[in-house]
């Protein structure tokens, strides 16, 4: 599941110029917290006015929303996501740099992802991502094993096959933020001595 299939739309816009009168006017209508702010051309940058902003940056301060503008109090640029981004990694993002939601870009604007909806949409307690990484290693792996003996544990085959097994496991630790002490094709080495070296490796699959 990736980030346009949960994410909300349509989107709801404001001007840069508007009032932050305006702006919680709008949230309150529409029962959301957080407005894209519209670009001024066509190479401008969107940008995000939350509720948090308003609250940090106006309430807080006793000033007065009829006479405070979007532009004064929004973020621009903002983070933005892509379509086709796992859900996982939409979650990631989101978490680091302390957000709520974000605007879904590709081109143009498309939609908008929240923490709620990651919540309510996805797909993580019935298809969590780290199974699915080490259903897939299982499989490369078989695969990797069925190529070098076919092709020979030497051969340039082989080591690319080794390569997809390799990129998974590393992105397995990335997810459990641990550290990948040896990679697949380093522990088949250690069973076939003969298997090409680390530098043909790199050289073969290095891109």
């Amino acid at each position: 599941m990736n980030v346009a299939d949960i994410m909300s739309t349509p989107v709801v816009t404001i001007r840069n110029a508007a009032t932050i009168a305006n702006a919680v006017s709008l949230m309150r209508q529409k029962g959301i917290h957080a407005l894209i702010v519209e670009r001024s051309h066509p190479a401008d940058a969107y940008g995000i006015l939350t509720a948090s902003d308003i609250v940090a940056k106006v309430v807080a301060f006793g000033r007065d929303p009829e006479r405070v503008r979007v532009f004064e109090v929004m973020t621009k640029p903002c983070i933005v996501l892509n379509p086709d981004l796992g859900i996982e990694y939409a979650a990631r993002l989101l978490s680091t740099y302390g957000l709520h939601c974000a605007p879904v870009i590709q081109t143009e604007l498309l939609g908008i992802l929240s923490l709620s909806d990651i919540l309510e949409r996805g797909d993580f307690l019935s298809s969590p991502l780290e199974t699915e990484l080490a259903d897939q290693i299982q499989q490369l792996t078989a695969q990797a094993q069925a190529v070098c003996q076919a092709e020979g544990s030497d051969s340039p085959a082989c080591a690319i096959a080794w390569t997809k097994v390799d990129a998974l496991q590393a992105e397995m630790a990335h997810q459990r933020q641990e550290k990948l002490s040896k990679t697949a094709f380093e522990t088949y080495r250690e069973a076939y001595p003969e298997a090409i070296a680390d530098e043909e490796y790199d050289a073969w699959c290095g891109g």
